[in-house]
């Protein structure tokens, strides 16, 4: 079941809106077909799996990161498949909460004399399938929350002068972190300080890029920015709202953007709302999004409890005068609070990434 866990891995970032499933076959304690989601969703895992195991398929086991699906969408019934080929026994790692799916994959599977066995590694695959639970059970994509801090808790310095943070072993991190997420989005504030590409620059994973998404209530995305310059090569939704100019609309939507409308809040400070955000992130299919700031952004999406796991990397210095990571609020509501806890650490040259889960 781990194998199959870190084959459904190799496709995060790239099988929305579905899961990212692994799959592997086992013959009298021998792997004989393994298989992960493809991107954009298809083929699923087991047909393939199955597939390169072929008649060493029948008696054997399948080990599964999700309970197979049951129902007709763009391919047939993964539980069929399964029928089909003669395995003798299912393990899945978690029901999926899909109410086309939801126990039914099991079910037919043991009506038709299938062993079934849930719950291996249920933990890790519902941590792994969190934004595919995520999407269905609350309509939102899984949120994670990147911050690179200073010691003293800031991410830039005063007049947003150019300051190293973090090393180079922590930027690879978060380049794989990005490749294994289906969009990533900022403020108009980082666009309009940073000039960022917000792909995946790591040798050969340039294709891996997420869904560029940036939240822009009066539409002031410069036109010659790295955004819009890319926004053919690579998808850039852009998040405003009624206030905006239909030609600045007009004109993104011609460079290439796709620009989608939402409410603003009706209460201060004034901005997009962000549940409706997540909403329409999550019509589109998106089940895992990667927060990247800035401190206004970080602030509000933390403040509406709309965080779901934080990547805190914490470079060797201080930087003093500076932006604090959460605008008005001071780290420690992240750090110091009951709702949060250190799920893992790791040391990546002079760095320090905690990931924190919520409690």
């Amino acid at each position: 079941m781990r194998l199959a866990l870190a084959l459904g891995r190799r496709g995060q970032g790239r099988t929305w809106p579905n899961p990212a499933v692994g799959a592997v076959v086992v013959k009298e304690d021998v792997i004989v077909g393994r298989g992960w989601t493809a991107p954009g969703g298809r083929p699923h895992a087991e047909p393939q799996a199955l597939q390169r195991a072929g008649e060493a398929a029948r008696g054997a086991t399948l080990y599964v990161t999700l309970e197979p699906c049951s129902h007709f969408g763009k391919s047939p019934p993964c539980a069929d498949a399964i029928i089909a080929a003669g395995i003798g026994r299912v393990v899945s790692a978690v029901e999926d909460p899909n109410p086309e799916v939801a126990g039914e994959g099991h079910t037919r599977l043991r009506a038709a004399g299938i062993e079934v066995d849930v719950g291996l590694c249920a933990e890790e695959a519902a941590h792994d399938h969190a934004g595919h639970f995520m999407r269905v059970r609350e309509k939102r994509p899984f949120v994670i929350l990147k911050l690179a801090v200073s010691t003293d808790d800031r991410i830039g310095a005063a007049g947003r002068r150019p300051v190293a943070i973090t090393g180079d072993a922590a930027k690879t991190r978060v380049h794989l972190l990005r490749a294994q997420s289906d969009a990533i989005l900022v403020g108009i504030g980082t666009v309009l300080a940073d000039d960022p590409l917000l792909t995946c620059r790591l040798p050969g994973m340039d294709a891996q890029s997420p869904v560029r998404v940036v939240l822009d209530r009066a539409l002031r995305l410069p036109g010659d920015s790295k955004l819009i310059h890319s926004a053919r090569a690579h998808p850039l939704w852009v998040m405003t709202s009624d206030i905006s100019e239909p030609a600045a609309a007009t004109k993104l939507g011609a460079a290439g953007a796709h620009v989608m409308h939402v409410p603003v809040t009706k209460t201060p400070p004034p901005g997009l709302d962000l549940p409706a955000v997540l909403r329409a992130l999550s019509d589109k299919g998106i089940t895992r999004l990667l927060v990247e700031g800035g401190a206004r952004v970080a602030s509000s999406f933390v403040m509406a409890g709309l965080v779901d796991e934080i990547w805190l990397l914490r470079g060797p210095d201080a930087i003093g005068d500076g932006i604090a990571a959460l605008d008005a609020q001071p780290l420690s509501v992240i750090t110091q609070s009951r709702h949060w806890r250190p799920r893992a650490s790791e040391t990546l040259g002079k760095d320090v990434l905690t990931i924190y889960g919520k409690t």
